[in-house]
């Protein structure tokens, strides 16, 4: 784990500070407060955030051409409430005590979980990018503690911070990049948490169908674990449930008819899986991401 540096306590980080000392204030509030606050910034912060605004808007007409306008706004709305909810569950996440966590959700097929660590074999736990993902973090590491991938945050003291926060209740985080790390944790009969759900780039991804989407950069990383590690798989997704009533977490049976052997057929295979958890609730997931802005040679941008 990354330790403190006194460098850390240096002016250049002073605006650093005050913002997360802001964001405990806050976090201290009752949740359904919180969760008033959190969709009344997200509406707020579409006004300052256009671009975004269209990335999410061209997605849903990509993922969703049979949508009409009306509906894909109002999702659009949603979207942005849930977006400013997740600036106050990632505080949640990072400060809230395990006994407050623990009130404010339910879990849902956690014998699911329980019968793949049986086979004593690793299991590679599926997410998707909702924006609770960081309070997810927690709430799983509660439920059973884990290994989780990431991607290094570009400021040192936010990197210590976020894995400070994300280590409270679960065991380490892997570089998504350290393959040699992730194989062998699963190896030793570790869950460690990925999320295949995002644009990579091209190398290492094959262009698979997502939703009406026919090529989707996606990457390989789930095939290549599952046939080095040959570890179980299996999907977690959290859910925030409607009226200030808090939080799901969904526990999927063994992936046990995961395609190992051919690339496409894996990458397609995962795509279907990761729509379905997306279907859960699709106002929570991370349409602002430029999912689809890796084309196959040849192909125009979906985004120009």
């Amino acid at each position: 784990m990354t330790s403190f540096k006194l460098a850390f306590l240096h002016p250049r980080y002073w605006v650093t500070w005050a913002g997360l000392g802001l964001l405990w204030l806050l976090v201290q509030l009752p949740y359904p407060l919180l969760s008033r606050f959190g969709a009344g910034l997200g509406r707020q912060s579409r006004r300052f955030l256009k671009r975004r605004e269209r990335i999410a808007q061209r997605n849903l007409e990509l993922c969703f051409p049979y949508m009409n306008s009306e509906r894909r706004e109002a999702l659009i709305a949603k979207n942005f409430m849930s977006l400013g909810m997740g600036l106050i569950e990632t505080g949640m996440a990072w400060f809230w005590s395990d006994k407050r966590v623990r009130r404010w959700f339910d879990v849902d097929g956690y014998q699911h979980l329980q019968a793949a660590q049986a086979s004593q074999r690793g299991v590679m736990v599926v997410g998707v990018h909702f924006m609770s993902l960081e309070l997810g973090g927690r709430v799983m590491g509660l439920c059973q503690p884990m290994m989780a991938t990431y991607r290094p945050h570009n400021s040192a003291l936010m990197e210590w911070v976020q894995t400070r926060g994300r280590m409270r209740s679960n065991k380490s985080m892997i570089d998504r990049r350290n393959l040699k790390g992730l194989v062998n944790a699963l190896k030793q009969g570790e869950a460690v948490w990925f999320a295949p759900d995002q644009d990579y780039g091209r190398k290492g991804s094959s262009f698979a169908p997502f939703f009406s989407v026919k090529n989707a950069a996606t990457t390989n990383g789930t095939f290549v674990l599952s046939r080095l590690s040959g570890a179980k798989m299996l999907t977690v997704t959290m859910v925030r449930k409607e009226g200030c009533s808090g939080y799901s977490l969904h526990i999927g049976e063994a992936l046990d008819d995961y395609p190992g052997q051919d690339e496409y057929a894996a990458a397609s295979y995962i795509n279907r899986v990761i729509e379905r958890e997306i279907l859960r609730a699709p106002e929570q997931y991370l349409w602002i991401h430029r999912r689809f802005k890796t084309r196959p040679i040849g192909e125009p941008s979906l985004y120009s």
